[in-house]
């Protein structure tokens, strides 16, 4: 069983919901998300996110774009990232998921990135600009490799429009609670319950809700309404403000086990 898979099934199985953590890879160093990625999992991660470094992270606010600059200045390609994925699964089974955009994907050839994305311990895709019309092979590959491809939807999407996405989708649904690009935010969006009640009318995937989550009061208050949450730009702010601090993987997982915690109550 995928790695996303069972680990939901676990959190549905205690009655608890998910946490997923999103940093950039490579920022500030492959070897500061190698140790990032067995620290969240010590603090109860459920799924980490990894942001594959690109020059033009169109889906993304500042905060998240000056983490991938950091990642290409640091030398972070796409190899160097399956690498260390191999080295994090020598000492952690925690589900990993490539955010990615689908250029990176075309100037290696789909068939070859998701092979070695598989070899190299992944456990799901989530490709912001690629529609599930456009994708082509991109499915049938992903499954023969045993990868999750995970679709989003967004505050905007009609309902038809949901019900014609959430079928390609595995592991789960992201849902985008806001208009625009990822940062953070002072309050949640007031429409979480509502939107992901609709797309439950028309999948039984779990929703994981991302997308301006930035302290644990909010991250408990949305996790009443989703089986998981994303937390990215509020974790990649706090690497940012202690690249420089040899204790920063100590300091980050201070900051994410108090989401952690806030997010783990009983359904």
């Amino acid at each position: 069983m995928n790695r996303i898979d069972a680990r939901f099934l676990k959190l549905r199985d205690s009655n608890q919901k998910g946490f997923i953590a999103y940093i950039g890879a490579g920022d500030p160093t492959l070897e500061a998300t190698h140790d990032l990625a067995l620290a969240f999992d010590q603090a109860g991660v459920d799924i980490l996110e990894l942001g594959v470094p690109f020059s033009d992270p169109l889906a993304d606010g500042l905060v998240n774009q000056l983490a991938a600059q950091r990642g290409l200045e640091s030398g972070t390609t796409p190899p160097k990232l399956f690498e260390t994925i191999r080295r994090i699964r020598k000492s952690s089974q925690i589900p990993i998921v490539l955010y990615v955009y689908f250029n990176l994907i075309h100037k290696r050839g789909l068939p070859e990135f998701v092979a070695e994305a598989a070899n190299s311990g992944v456990d799901g895709l989530l490709v912001l600009d690629l529609p599930p019309e456009e994708s082509g092979d991109y499915e049938s590959t992903m499954a023969a490799a045993g990868l999750c491809p995970i679709y989003l939807v967004a505050p905007t999407t009609p309902e038809q429009r949901i019900a014609s996405i959430v079928p390609h989708g595995r592991g789960f649904i992201y849902y985008i609670s806001r208009e625009g690009v990822t940062g953070m935010q002072s309050k949640v969006a007031e429409n979480i319950a509502a939107m992901s009640a609709l797309i439950r009318a028309h999948t039984a995937l779990p929703i994981a809700v991302g997308f301006g989550i930035s302290n644990p009061e909010q991250a408990r208050l949305v996790a009443r309404h989703a089986e998981a949450i994303v937390v990215g730009s509020a974790i990649v702010n706090q690497i940012a403000e202690n690249r420089h601090n040899p204790d920063l993987v100590r300091h980050v997982r201070e900051f994410v086990t108090s989401l952690v915690q806030a997010s783990k109550f009983s359904r």
